[in-house]
């Protein structure tokens, strides 16, 4: 079911289109965040360490290709909101090419230089070949990841936030169970975990696939529709590229910092893996927040209500810091339990470490509210390219802080890097939402 955000209070619209695709988020964490827990409770920390090493490398490939996917649902916002449908219908059958491309193509240079880039990264000689037999069964798994995601993308853009929480939920419930079947019943350890990820992934697209098909006609495309066009793929590109850069920039500071971390060893490598699956699973609201931001920025620059776009950043940032406040909270009084579920409660330096590391990220999810609604309103307003440069300042942040401050200071000074990072990305993307602001609405 399509939904217009043009009109109608923009607080309403945004909370009502982001509150399921938090719980669209959240089960799509439990792809990873499943792994983690059967890896780590039944695997040991070892298991769970090379698992978490290859964290910032899958960050980076696996967001580039869900960035290209939301970039490329951009124009299906912006020709949703102005009522262009036959250009909506081209621009699908663009997608379904480029999608095939990249996909071929990134699935084959990860698959070939994924071993080089373990190594590169200094990862612990006692969790290396665990860690590449997970990550290569990932990476051969991308095009089932731009299977799902391009759909789900498509979807949102139309309004629909709802469905693709259905098919996550249940394909999250087939994570569950191929996880246990193929690391307990069938012993095929950090393999197994891998596996049942990327099955996952394929019947949520299945899913989303069948169910476009037989509802949504505006997404019937013809033979005329799938005839590749230069001016459309141009557009695409520039809306599609410059998100996955984003990503990918972005996660090129978290692989040096992940360089660092990995120099203190696997127990800080198991510390870190066990707050950053936590920190993922609370944070994943703010990219479902995000998302929205860039639908009602693209249907109302499309609608030319330019007029409804900073109420709706208004609005976005309320949502957002309501929220961290109580994430905060939670993680103040639950961190400890809450890491257990990777650990034993017996490994008390862990527990330690990842309690730390979630309470100093928790209290600076407000500049993180401002990094996703800031970024993705202006990627949704048409302005892709001037988002990067927030990608670059995160990149900036944790790459010095893991090449000069995490050997002086240690531990402590890897869980600083993520909100030196969002406060940095905040100093340039509030000034540009006001410089774009002006353009868009001259």
């Amino acid at each position: 079911m399509t939904k217009d955000m043009t009109a109608d209070s923009p607080l309403k619209l945004i909370f009502n289109f982001t509150l399921p695709l938090i719980f669209g988020n959240l089960f799509q964490q439990f792809y990873s965040m499943v792994d983690a827990v059967v890896v780590g409770r039944f695997l040991g920390k070892e298991a769970l360490a090379a698992v978490g090493s290859t964290g910032s490398l899958n960050f980076m490939i696996i967001g580039f290709c869900m960035g290209i996917c939301s970039g490329f649902a951009i124009p299906i916002a912006q020709c949703f909101g102005s009522k262009q449908i036959d250009d909506l219908k081209r621009y699908v059958g663009n997608i379904v090419w480029l999608t095939i491309i990249s996909a071929a193509v990134l699935t084959a240079v990860t698959v070939i230089f994924c071993r080089p880039m373990l190594i590169a990264m200094n990862t612990p000689a006692d969790i290396l070949d665990n860690a590449y037999i997970f990550i290569v069964i990932i990476f051969a798994g991308i095009p089932a990841t731009f299977f799902y995601n391009i759909l789900a993308s498509i979807l949102r853009a139309l309004g629909d936030s709802k469905t693709p929480v259905v098919f996550l939920v249940i394909s999250s419930a087939l994570n569950i169970v191929l996880d246990l079947l193929l690391v307990l019943v069938i012993p095929m350890g950090v393999a197994g975990a891998g596996i049942a990820t990327v099955t996952s992934q394929v019947v949520a697209g299945i899913a989303c696939l069948l169910f476009i098909r037989k509802r949504f006609d505006i997404l019937r495309i013809s033979k005329d529709d799938l005839k590749p066009r230069g001016e459309y793929i141009k557009y695409l590109l520039s809306m599609g590229l410059p998100m996955g850069l984003q990503i990918s920039i972005t996660a090129i500071g978290s692989v040096i910092l992940q360089v660092s971390v990995n120099t203190l060893g696997s127990l800080a490598v198991a510390s870190m893996t066990a707050a950053n699956k936590i920190s993922c699973f609370f944070t994943c609201a703010y990219d479902a927040l995000g998302i929205a931001m860039s639908t009602y920025g693209g249907q109302n620059v499309g609608a030319r209500r330019k007029d409804r776009l900073t109420p709706g950043l208004r609005a976005g940032m309320l949502i957002g810091c309501g929220y961290s406040i109580l994430a905060l909270l939670v993680l103040i009084f639950l961190g400890k339990p809450m890491t257990t579920l990777f650990v034993s409660s017996t490994e008390t330096q862990i527990i330690a470490n990842a309690y730390e590391c979630l309470v100093i990220n928790a209290a600076f999810y407000i500049p993180l509210t401002g990094v996703n609604v800031f970024r993705l309103l202006i990627q949704g307003m048409g302005y892709s390219r001037v988002a990067v440069f927030a990608g670059v300042c995160e990149m900036t942040a944790r790459g010095l802080t893991g090449l000069f401050l995490v050997p002086a200071l240690g531990f402590t000074a890897a869980c600083f890097a993520s909100p030196i990072a969002w406060v940095l990305a905040d100093c340039f993307l509030v000034p540009a939402y006001f410089h774009v602001l002006k353009q868009v609405q001259n």
